[in-house]
C-alpha cells in the first residue's frame, strides 16, 4: 500500500482593504499549490518551485511543515506521521503583502486535514491558522474565498464571508522590493487619534454595506485609511501618487495591500479600465524610481480546495 498524497490550491489574499485594518480581507486569483504526502518514517523532503524558491527554508523551519505538524498534534497523530514529502509550486509573491505566509499555513493545514479524513471543519482550520499566523485577516479569505470580515473575541475567531453584488477586477502593482510584516508593523503607533478611529469605522462599515448591496457609488471614498497607511507611506516611495494615478485612470479606489509593499486598486469589470489603471500605477511608481509588475486578477470565490487526491 502506497502513502496517500493530496494536492491543494490556495489563493493569495489582500488584507485591510483600506479602512478594515486587521479585520477585512479578500482572496484573489493568484495561487500557490502544495502536494503533501505523510510518511510513517521520520523523513522530511521539501522541494519548491516559483516564488521564494531560493529563500524559503527546506527543513524543520518550513512554515508548511510546521502547519502540518500543528494539525497532526491537534489530531494526536504526530507520532504516527513523523515525516512528509512536500512539494510547493508558488505564484504568490513573497513578502509583498499578498498573503504568502497565510497561503503556506492554510495549505499545510488543509492538506494534512484531508489526509487524516477531514477531522476538522473549516471553522476549526481558521482557528488553527489564526493561532499560527497571529491574526485572521489573511488566513480567513485563504480558507473561505471572497471577502471576509473577521473578529477575535478572547482568542476565538469568527468570520463572515461574502461575494459582492457586482463583479470586480483587482489591479495590483507589485514593486521590486520586499517588505517584512514585522518591519511594517514596527512603524505603527500604539495609540491613534479619535478622529482617525472614527474615519476608519465609518468607511469600513460603508465598504461592506456597498459591496453587499451592490451600490458602487458609495465606494468612491471608502478606501481611505488613517490607521496604518500614513505611517507606512515612508516605507513605500510614491504610495499616495500611485493611489491618485489609479483613481485618475478609472479605479474606484486604491490602498496598501496588507502590510505592503503591493498596492491594490479596485475596478468594476464592466468599465474595462483595468489595463489603463495598471499602466498608470506602474508609471507613478517609476517616477519614484521603483520598478513594478502589474497583476490583474478577479476575486477568488472558492478558497483553499483540493486539486487532486491519490487514495491508493
Amino acid at each position: 500500500m502506497t502513502n496517500r498524497s493530496v494536492r491543494i490550491r490556495v489563493p493569495g489574499t489582500s488584507a485591510n482593504c483600506g479602512p478594515g485594518f486587521d479585520a477585512i480581507g479578500l482572496a484573489c486569483t493568484v495561487y500557490n499549490d502544495l502536494e503533501l504526502t505523510l510518511l510513517k518514517e521520520p523523513e522530511l523532503s521539501i522541494t519548491i518551485e516559483g516564488e521564494g524558491a531560493q529563500n524559503i527554508p527546506c527543513d524543520n523551519r518550513n512554515i508548511v511543515w510546521r502547519s502540518v505538524q500543528y494539525l497532526l498534534r491537534k489530531a494526536k497523530l504526530d507520532k504516527e506521521y513523523p515525516g512528509a514529502i512536500i512539494h510547493m509550486e508558488n505564484n504568490v509573491p513573497l513578502s509583498r503583502g499578498l498573503g504568502s505566509s497565510a497561503t503556506a499555513i492554510v495549505a499545510g493545514l488543509k492538506a494534512a486535514n484531508v489526509l487524516i479524513g477531514n477531522r476538522f471543519n473549516r471553522r476549526e482550520l481558521l482557528q488553527f491558522a489564526t493561532d499560527i499566523e497571529g491574526h485572521p485577516d489573511n488566513v480567513a479569505p485563504a480558507i473561505f474565498g471572497g471577502f471576509t470580515i473577521s473578529t477575535v473575541t478572547r482568542g476565538n475567531v469568527e468570520c463572515f464571508t461574502f461575494m459582492p453584488k457586482f463583479r470586480m477586477k483587482l489591479v495590483v502593482a507589485v514593486p521590486d522590493f520586499p517588505l517584512s510584516t514585522r518591519k511594517a508593523r514596527a512603524v505603527l503607533p500604539e495609540k491613534v487619534p479619535m478622529k482617525d478611529a472614527v474615519n476608519n469605522i465609518g468607511r469600513a462599515a460603508m465598504l461592506v454595506a456597498a459591496l453587499c448591496k451592490g451600490n458602487d457609488k458609495f465606494l468612491r471614498n471608502v478606501f481611505e485609511d488613517a490607521l496604518h497607511q500614513p505611517y507606512r507611506a515612508e516605507l513605500i516611495p510614491g504610495m499616495y501618487d500611485v493611489f491618485q494615478a489609479a483613481r485618475k485612470a478609472g479605479a474606484l479606489g486604491a490602498n496598501l495591500s496588507g502590510a505592503g509593499p503591493c498596492l491594490i486598486a479596485y475596478t468594476l469589470e464592466k468599465r474595462e479600465c483595468e489595463e489603463a489603471v495598471g499602466e498608470a500605477m506602474k508609471k507613478a511608481f517609476q517616477q519614484h524610481g521603483v520598478a513594478s509588475k502589474i497583476l490583474i486578477m478577479d476575486l477568488d470565490n472558492r478558497g483553499a480546495h483540493i486539486v487532486n487526491e491519490n487514495k491508493e
